[in-house]
This record gives structure tokens, C-alpha cells and sequence, in this order.
């Protein structure tokens, strides 16, 4: 059975987002903390609360073991684009494009 927690609007690019995550798939929940703890990026505090938030789901929501429960897939996808502008050389301006995304995390307790 499954159990997921989506994060929508948050505020760091998709590809950011997928360089924090891209080893914890398959990994179980505990290890999965523990390598989000001491990951350098300033994002994985958001994944953290994801993860943990997709095992209460699991927990309250369909009576699975949270010790039990693995990572099956995580996945981060575009989101709303913010377009802001800064003043740039002799009168021009640029465009600056604040990225954000919507993180997906299923967790499972199928051995796979």
C-alpha cells in the first residue's frame, strides 16, 4: 500500500530540488533522514518535512508500520514562475526568474 505528501509552491528550482533527492528512491524512511540531515543544501529542511509528512500519512491514514515504510518514488515538477525586475547598466532592467516547484513523495510498504 501507499501513502504520499505534497509540498506545492516551494521555494527553490525544480533542478535543485531533484540534486537533493536523487539517491534517497528505494532507500527506507530512517536512512533516508539520516542522509537528508547531512546533505548541504538548504533545501533538504522541506524534503525533510515531506518525508516526514507522507509517514504520518502512512501512519494515521492507512494503519501502516512507519518503520516498515520505504521511499518508492520522489519527484519534483515545475511550478509558478515569479518574474521579478532589477536595475541594471545605463537605464535597462533585467529580468529575474524566481523558480519554484511542487515536490511528490509516495512511500510504501511492498518489498520491491
Amino acid at each position: 500500500m501507499e501513502a504520499s505528501a505534497t509540498g506545492k509552491f516551494l521555494q527553490m528550482s525544480p533542478r535543485k530540488a531533484r540534486l537533493i533527492f536523487q539517491d534517497l528512491r528505494g532507500l527506507p524512511v530512517e536512512e533516508a533522514l539520516i542522509a537528508l540531515r547531512f546533505t548541504p543544501k538548504p533545501g533538504a529542511k522541506q524534503v525533510v518535512k515531506l518525508v516526514r509528512s507522507a509517514v504520518a500519512n502512512a501512519e494515521n491514514n492507512f494503519a501502516m508500520d512507519p518503520d516498515a515504510l520505504h521511499i518508492k518514488s520522489i519527484y519534483a515538477g515545475d511550478a509558478r514562475t515569479l518574474t521579478r525586475f532589477r536595475a541594471a547598466a545605463r537605464g535597462r532592467v533585467q529580468k529575474r526568474l524566481k523558480r519554484t516547484c511542487h515536490i511528490t513523495v509516495i512511500v510504501s510498504d511492498d518489498e520491491e
